[in-house]
């Protein structure tokens, strides 16, 4: 049974990950929280990320944190990671599920109404949603939607969905308020000078928020 929490989800970026190498970043990140990796490098290429992602895999064995690979599916199962994330000019969530097989984990991108109207449910397992604002950590991004195209889209989907775009600590409230099961973050985390100590912050905003909403 495929077993994945999505409330702190770090998208590791390998040129803000300079001082700290992915590997480092992602180590520090799981002991400061973290529930979630995915490896993003649209540079490096097949092989590149093959060689990042089994080392990776090698340091995070027993963490239970599972690693899922951006858009790659040749990378994502050579290096035998839990999932892979699709963007909507990426590879058919269908084809990925086909080759991937029923065990692994599918994530898809969701920008608007129009295509979160059209997610399959029986093959994606969550929706990443935004961006919510305007970030240099992808330049090509869709228009940004805020946390008011937030709450409306997680209502449309119905599936797990994290929020992501140019969020930091301070927006645990408001993107779980709008009904996302967490945040996904880039350079809140990688590239600060204590990657732990960024990752601490954000989970224990996080914390706070889920405390304030039970209430």
């Amino acid at each position: 049974m495929k077993s994945f929490d999505l409330s702190l989800y770090l998208v590791l970026d390998p040129d803000l990950c300079r001082d700290h190498s992915m590997v480092e970043t992602t180590m520090a990140a799981i002991a400061g929280g973290a529930t979630l990796i995915q490896l993003r490098d649209k540079k490096a290429g097949t092989e590149g990320l093959i060689r990042v992602g089994r080392e990776l895999m090698k340091a995070m064995e027993g963490t239970n944190v599972p690693l899922i690979v951006n858009d790659d599916i040749d990378a994502a199962i050579a290096i035998g990671a839990h999932g892979l994330h699709v963007g909507q000019d990426d590879l058919p969530s269908q084809v990925a599920r086909d080759r991937l097989g029923p065990d692994k984990i599918i994530g898809l991108s969701i920008e608007s109404e129009d295509v979160a109207q059209k997610v399959d449910r029986t093959i994606v397992d969550y929706v990443g949603i935004g961006p919510i604002f305007a970030t240099a950590t992808k330049p090509d991004h869709k228009p940004a939607i805020g946390f008011d195209g937030l709450e409306k889209l997680v209502r449309m989907v119905g599936l797990p969905s994290v929020a992501i775009g140019g969020l930091k600590g301070e927006h645990a409230l408001p993107a779980l308020e709008s009904g996302a099961d967490g945040i996904a973050v880039v350079s809140a985390i990688c590239g600060q000078p204590d990657p732990n100590q960024a990752t601490a912050y954000i989970a224990q905003k996080l914390k706070s928020a889920w405390a304030y909403l039970s209430q």
